[in-house]
């Protein structure tokens, strides 16, 4: 892999007729709310054929600045939380030609269209575009690609998601507790993305989040190749300087660990 620092690089995905560069941008990396260190989470994963999201928090106001809009365009919400939820709002200004589709766990879509609709935001049904709303059970479903979603350890219902596609795996569980679920997600994975919302050696019982140490103990039992940090919890790390601390401690534990600020690229 490798991480790309600068943004508007026309992307070439296939290199040869048997490998294709996966590309993962950072669009926000921070959890609960905005500081000067980054926007709400939302990360994009791009593939040959398709536009992927990861949650829709105030970063994914910038997809556009990554993506084309011409390919078809998947969006995967973890839970309803306001900080993964909120740059809904912006959907209005995108123009997605190949549509876009829009996965929320089970029993959450009604919650999901109360939130986009009158009088919030523009409803679904007079976006620009074409769109659904699907709602995924836990289980292994063919979107036309292979995902994977499985309930994550935290106080309100939350999925964490395994995309199989082009050879590789990516795996994305926030917010979660360590739970056996994301160890299953994150099994061999070519990167797990995920969350450090608690400080080194903090937690959280009542809230369930993850440490620096916690996520790096989920990605060796996974055996996953890779590392990315995201969700930092804006209260407790106020600046870049401290993501990139973390870093510094941990990579030695864990080659290649990534604390994603927003904007970074990174190749899978």
């Amino acid at each position: 892999m490798k991480d790309k620092k600068t943004a508007g690089r026309k992307l070439s995905f296939c290199q040869s007729a048997n490998q294709c560069t996966m590309k993962v941008t950072f669009l926000g990396t921070n959890g609960w709310f905005d500081t000067p260190a980054g926007n709400t989470v939302s990360v994009l994963l791009q593939s040959e054929n398709y536009d992927i999201l990861f949650d829709a928090g105030n970063g994914i106001a910038k997809a556009d600045r990554y993506i084309t809009q011409d390919r078809p365009s998947f969006l995967f919400l973890s839970h309803m939380h306001i900080d993964h939820i909120a740059g809904l709002h912006t959907l209005c200004k995108f123009r997605f030609r190949q549509g876009l589709t829009v996965f929320t766990k089970q029993g959450t879509r009604e919650q999901l269209e109360t939130f986009v609709n009158d009088p919030y935001t523009v409803p679904f049904s007079i976006l620009p575009f074409k769109n659904e709303v699907r709602e995924l059970s836990p289980g292994t479903h063919n979107v036309p690609f292979t995902v994977t979603c499985l309930p994550l350890v935290h106080p309100a219902p939350c999925f964490g998601y395994r995309v199989e596609l082009d050879g590789r795996v990516i795996a994305y569980c926030t917010d979660t507790g360590v739970c056996d679920n994301a160890v299953t997600l994150a099994r061999n994975a070519d990167l797990l993305i995920t969350e450090c919302g608690l400080k080194p050696g903090e937690s959280s019982p009542d809230w369930p989040h993850l440490n620096p140490q916690d996520a790096i103990g989920i990605a060796k039992k996974a055996h996953a190749k890779r590392l990315a940090l995201v969700h930092f919890g804006a209260e407790v790390y106020k600046t870049v300087e401290e993501r990139k601390a973390v870093q510094d401690e941990f990579e030695r534990l864990c080659p290649g660990l990534i604390a994603a600020t927003d904007g970074m690229q990174v190749e899978v």
